[in-house]
């Protein structure tokens, strides 16, 4: 399947949910200029809601002024033949959501210090939007919103970056679904989300604990035959802690993802800085502290079959 769009080829669809399909893109430029990126293209019928389509402006002009190591940079942001669209980094790699299931398939506990690395890139990230500034002092008020291990992608590189920043505000307004989307977000979701409160910071770093938590025990924290049963179980707030499904959690580990799932958002961290410096004063101490190049190590060692 290739496609022109504008200035770009579509060289593979990769990926379509309820707001838009994303494809694995090329660029073209002068002098035999060439770059892989990914387009994000909103979907047609979409492209008619005006409120949708507003937000959704709005949210990825804020996005792109975001530019950091640990966050997918956008490129481009505009509509073609009435598609609007997001051109963005391509990073070659892996996103949690396949890297979890991948190492449980292969019955290999998920090494604490992997998840803590990740963990504390994605708390940098995280900072940085929080406190993004307008050029003129004013605060941006920028939250994720949608903190999951399908927006986490691990390159081969063993670089941690997270995508899709502010978008998920604009997907609140897409009605039409496929079953299972909704459910599949659900499960990261905030108490106060799910209520239907105002989100702040706080709310990102309760979905990275879920993260976290899933990426440690190999189970999701919340999950449910349908929504309501899940959304109950988050307002509910109950949590098993790490070590009942994984007696080799250290106690510190423990209290870090267990503070950061507190259904009180005041007594959860209260910045992603004070996330980040727990975990990382906790690495300092363990014997091994992983590079960048280890967890590339073990991410191409994971999927070494496919790879090859």
């Amino acid at each position: 399947m290739e496609e022109y769009f504008g200035d770009y080829r579509l060289i593979e669809r990769i990926g379509i949910g309820g707001m838009a399909e994303v494809f694995l893109a090329r660029r073209f430029g002068v002098a035999g200029f060439e770059k892989e990126i990914v387009i994000k293209r909103i979907r047609p019928h979409l492209n008619e809601q005006k409120s949708f389509v507003n937000m959704f402006l709005g949210e990825a002009k804020l996005a792109t002024q975001l530019t950091h190591p640990n966050i997918v940079q956008i490129y481009d942001l505009g509509r073609i033949d009435n598609s609007y669209f997001i051109a963005m980094e391509y990073i070659p790699g892996r996103d949690m959501s396949a890297i979890i299931p991948k190492t449980k398939s292969n019955n290999v506990p998920f090494p604490v210090e992997y998840a803590l690395k990740i963990a504390s890139s994605l708390c940098e990230a995280l900072h940085y939007a929080h406190n993004k500034q307008d050029i003129l002092g004013n605060s941006l008020e920028i939250v994720h919103r949608d903190v999951s291990p399908e927006n986490i992608r691990i390159a081969w590189t063993g670089t941690v970056k997270i995508l899709d920043f502010g978008i998920a505000k604009a997907a609140t307004q897409v009605h039409e679904t496929k079953v299972g989307e909704i459910k599949g977000k659900l499960c990261y979701m905030s108490p106060e989300q799910v209520l239907g409160q105002d989100v702040d910071s706080r709310s990102d770093l309760f979905a990275l604990g879920c993260v976290m938590y899933e990426a440690i025990t190999g189970f999701k924290l919340y999950s449910g035959n349908n929504d309501l049963e899940i959304m109950n179980k988050i307002v509910d707030g109950k949590v098993y802690p790490p070590s009942y499904f994984r007696d080799d959690v250290p106690e510190e580990v423990e209290r870090i993802i267990m503070k950061a799932l507190t259904k009180e958002r005041k007594k959860r961290f209260q910045s992603a800085f004070e996330m980040q410096l727990a975990i990382d004063k906790f690495l300092a101490t363990t014997e091994f502290t992983p590079s960048s190049i280890h967890l590339a190590n073990f991410l191409k060692q994971q999927f070494q079959a496919e790879l090859d």
